[in-house]
C-alpha cells in the first residue's frame, strides 16, 4: 500500500478502542494525525505521549463535542488553518445508551443518534468545502454489524449505524468525480476494553457467532480505513465493507 506521508487525518474518537487503532495506523502510514476526543481529555493526552514514546509519532489532541455542529465546524476549521490542508475525515466516534425500545427513553435515543449519525453529517458537512477546494478528500465512516443485523436492547445505536450506510452512500454520489471518495468499514465482533470485560460464557457466545471463530481486532479495522485512504483505493466510492470475520454472510 503507497505511503501516505503529509496528508492531515482527522479522527473522531481517535483515542481509545477502534479509534485508537485507526490513529496509530494512519501515523504510521505518515499521515499527520489530529484526533479529536469529547471528554477524558486527560486520557486523550496520555495516549498521545504514549504514542510518542512508544512509536515516535506526534498525534494532535482537539477537544469538541460531534455531536454539536458548531464544534464540528470550528474542529474542522482549526485543523484546516493550523496544517494548511485536510485530506482525511475518519467518522469513529460512538456511544451506546442501551435498553429495550419499551424502556428506552427519548433522551437515549437522542443522544446516540447525535453523535453516532448526526456526527457524521456534520463532521462532512464541514469538511466537504475544503476537499472541495483542493479537488482531493477521504471520508470513512465507522459503522457496526448491529446496523445489519440489529440488537435487542440497541434501536438507538442499530439505526444510528445502520444510518451511515445511507449517509455514505449519499455522500459518494454527491461528490463522485471530485476527487473525493466516501466509504464505510462495518466492523464485526472487535477485541475493545468492553469486551475485555464481559463474562467469559458471554465472551464464547459471541465468538460462536463468527463463522471464522474468532475475534477481530482494531488493527484489522485500522488496515481497511488506510485502504480506503490510500492511491490504490482511489477507484473505490460508496463502499460498505464488512470486517467481520464472515459475520454479515450468515
Amino acid at each position: 500500500m503507497s505511503k501516505i506521508e503529509a496528508r492531515v487525518a482527522l479522527v473522531t474518537g481517535g483515542t481509545r478502542g477502534i479509534g485508537e487503532s485507526i490513529s496509530r495506523g494512519l501515523a504510521r502510514d505518515g499521515a499527520k494525525v489530529v484526533a479529536v476526543c469529547n471528554s477524558h481529555r486527560d486520557h486523550a493526552m496520555e495516549f498521545a505521549e504514549k504514542v510518542k514514546a512508544e512509536e515516535g509519532y506526534d498525534i494532535d489532541i482537539r477537544q469538541g463535542n460531534v455531536g454539536n455542529p458548531a464544534d464540528c465546524q470550528r474542529i474542522v476549521d482549526e485543523i484546516a488553518a493550523d496544517y494548511g490542508r485536510l485530506d482525511y475525515l475518519v467518522n469513529n466516534a460512538g456511544i451506546v445508551r442501551d435498553r429495550t425500545a419499551v424502556k428506552m427513553q427519548l433522551l437515549d435515543f437522542d443522544q446516540v443518534m447525535k453523535v453516532n449519525l448526526y456526527g457524521p453529517f456534520f463532521m462532512a458537512k464541514a469538511a466537504l468545502p475544503h476537499f472541495f477546494d483542493a479537488g482531493f478528500g477521504r471520508i470513512v465512516n465507522i459503522s457496526s454489524f448491529v446496523g445489519e443485523t440489529g440488537r435487542v436492547g440497541q434501536a438507538n445505536y442499530a439505526a444510528s449505524k445502520s444510518g451511515l450506510f445511507g449517509l455514505t452512500k449519499t455522500l459518494a454520489l454527491e461528490t463522485a468525480g471530485k476527487g473525493i471518495t466516501v466509504n464505510c468499514v462495518i466492523p464485526g465482533a472487535i477485541e475493545t476494553e468492553m469486551s475485555g470485560s464481559l463474562p467469559p460464557e458471554i465472551l464464547q457466545a459471541v465468538i460462536d457467532m463468527v463463522p471464522m471463530k474468532a475475534m477481530g481486532t482494531g488493527d484489522d479495522i485500522a488496515a481497511a480505513v488506510r485502504f480506503f485512504c490510500s492511491d490504490e483505493a482511489k477507484y473505490v466510492t460508496g463502499a460498505l465493507l464488512p470486517v467481520a470475520g464472515g459475520l454479515l454472510m450468515m
